[in-house]
C-alpha cells in the first residue's frame, strides 16, 4: 500500500488486518467471535467482518467503538436484528474497552448486487476485515478511487439531513446528542473527503487527514470539517456545534456533491 492508500496497480488497497487487533481488544474480538458463532452458527452466517478503527490497529480504549458487519445467507428478519442486538449488549456490559458495539446486518445477495457494488460492495471489499467464514470480497471487483465511487458511498447526503433536523429536535439527553453528533460528523468528514477524492486520486479512512485533504480543495470550509472531524472523535454536546454542521456545512456539502458528482442512485 502506497501514501494514498492504494495497491501497485492503483486500486484501493483493503484496510485493516487481525493481526493489528491490539491486545486491549483481542477479548473483544475474541468474545464477539464466540456470541456470533453460538447464536447465528453456520445455518444462517455465510461470513462475518470487522471494521473500523479496531481492525486498523487504531483503536483507543474507552474511546473507540467495535464495528461488525454480518452477511447472512438470507435476508435479515426481525429474530436476526433482536439476536445482534442482544450481542451488543452483552459485549457493552462486558468490555469497557469499547464505546459501544454496533452489528450490521445484510444478505449476501445485497452485498453482490449491482445496485450495491460501488457502495455496500466497496465497504466489504476495501473497508472490512474478514473475521470468518468465506470472504465476499472474492466475488467483488478491485476499486478506484473514481467519481461513480464518490456518488454511489455518499451521495445521500442531502437525504440524511432532514433525519438529523428530526433527530435534533427529538434529542432529551447529552447522551442522545453525543451520539448524534458523532454520527453526524463522521458522515460530513467522508462525504468531504469522497467530494475530493477523486482529485486527490487515493483512499483514506482517517478522519484527521480527510478532513486536511478536503481543505486543500475547499479552503473557505476547512474549519468547520476539521470541527466535524473533531466532533466525530469527541463528541459536543453544543448545540451551536450540531447547528453549524446541519445548517451551514451539510446543505452546503449537500449541493456541492450534487453538483460535481451527482446523486446516488435511489434505493427502493
Amino acid at each position: 500500500m502506497n501514501e494514498r492508500g492504494l495497491d501497485h496497480d492503483g486500486t484501493i488497497a483493503r484496510e485493516g488486518d487481525p493481526d493489528r487487533v491490539s491486545a486491549a481488544f483481542a477479548p473483544v474480538v475474541e468474545a464477539l467471535r464466540f456470541h456470533l458463532t453460538e447464536t447465528f452458527g453456520n445455518a444462517r452466517l455465510h461470513s462475518a467482518y470487522l471494521y473500523g478503527s479496531i481492525p486498523r490497529g487504531t483503536a483507543i480504549p474507552g474511546i473507540s467503538d467495535l464495528d461488525v458487519l454480518l452477511a447472512l445467507h438470507d435476508e435479515p428478519t426481525d429474530a436476526d436484528r433482536a439476536d445482534a442486538k442482544a450481542i451488543e449488549a452483552a459485549l457493552d456490559d462486558a468490555f469497557h474497552q469499547i464505546d459501544g458495539a454496533g452489528i450490521g446486518l445484510l444478505s449476501t445477495r445485497t452485498v453482490l448486487s449491482d445496485l450495491e457494488r460501488h457502495d455496500l460492495g466497496f465497504m466489504v471489499a476495501c473497508l472490512c476485515t474478514p473475521l470468518f467464514g468465506e470472504d465476499l470480497a472474492e466475488y467483488l471487483p478491485r476499486y478506484r478511487p473514481t467519481a461513480l465511487l464518490a456518488r454511489e458511498t455518499n451521495g445521500d447526503l442531502a437525504l440524511v439531513l432532514p433525519h438529523w433536523r428530526t433527530r435534533a429536535a427529538a434529542a432529551a439527553t447529552d447522551a442522545e446528542r453525543k451520539t448524534l453528533n458523532r454520527g453526524v460528523g463522521r458522515k460530513l468528514v467522508r462525504s468531504g473527503f469522497t467530494l475530493i477524492m477523486p482529485r486527490w486520486g487515493g483512499w483514506t479512512s482517517d478522519l484527521s487527514e480527510a478532513a486536511e485533504l478536503f481543505g486543500r480543495y475547499y479552503s473557505q470550509r476547512a474549519e468547520q470539517m476539521h470541527t466535524a472531524a473533531a466532533t466525530a472523535r469527541t463528541p459536543s454536546v453544543d448545540p451551536a456545534v450540531l447547528s453549524m454542521l446541519v445548517e451551514d456545512l451539510g446543505p452546503w456539502l449537500a449541493a456541492e456533491y450534487t453538483a460535481v458528482h451527482g446523486e446516488k442512485t435511489p434505493r427502493p
